[in-house]
């Protein structure tokens, strides 16, 4: 058959592309938005296995396989473990940069997830920096519920 990679061309198309789309959530990504929407509450799952607190909540636990159906309810504070300041716009982008975008780790939780800090100059923004959930006056069932991480 010979070296057909050598008769391919690369085709590189430069764009952007803005795809928006609906899902459905389910059973459990719905009863952590309903926490978020109607009590401010931040809830997670915990494995029966290895006990690791998964936030946002999976149905079924990553490193054991098995179904996490044991609901827990973790605090809304946290720790910056690690975060980027963004300085340009883009569509798909939350808020008007510049923006922070970090990985927090509840306290209680088991794993950390990405989300916005605000509140703060981001170049005061640190790694170790504790943060408390400020929850949007306007709560519609999603991620942005909660509006930002605040310091502590």
């Amino acid at each position: 058959m010979g070296d057909w990679k050598s008769e391919v061309k690369n085709i590189v198309y430069e764009g952007q592309i803005k795809v928006p789309y609906k899902w459905n959530v389910g059973e459990t990504g719905s009863r952590f938005f309903i926490g978020l929407r109607d009590k401010q509450e931040i809830w997670g799952v915990q494995c029966p296995q290895c006990k690791k607190v998964y936030v946002p909540p999976l149905k079924t636990c990553g490193t054991c396989f098995v179904n996490t159906d044991q609901w827990v309810k973790v605090a809304n504070t946290g720790t910056v473990e690690s975060f980027t300041v963004v300085n340009y716009s883009h569509g798909m982008q939350p808020a008007k940069p510049p923006l922070v975008y970090g990985l927090i780790k509840l306290d209680g939780a088991g794993g950390s997830f990405v989300h916005l800090i605000g509140g703060i100059d981001p170049a005061k923004v640190a790694m170790g920096m504790k943060v408390k959930a400020v929850f949007a006056d306007k709560r519609e069932g999603t991620i942005l519920d909660i509006k930002h991480f605040a310091p502590v």
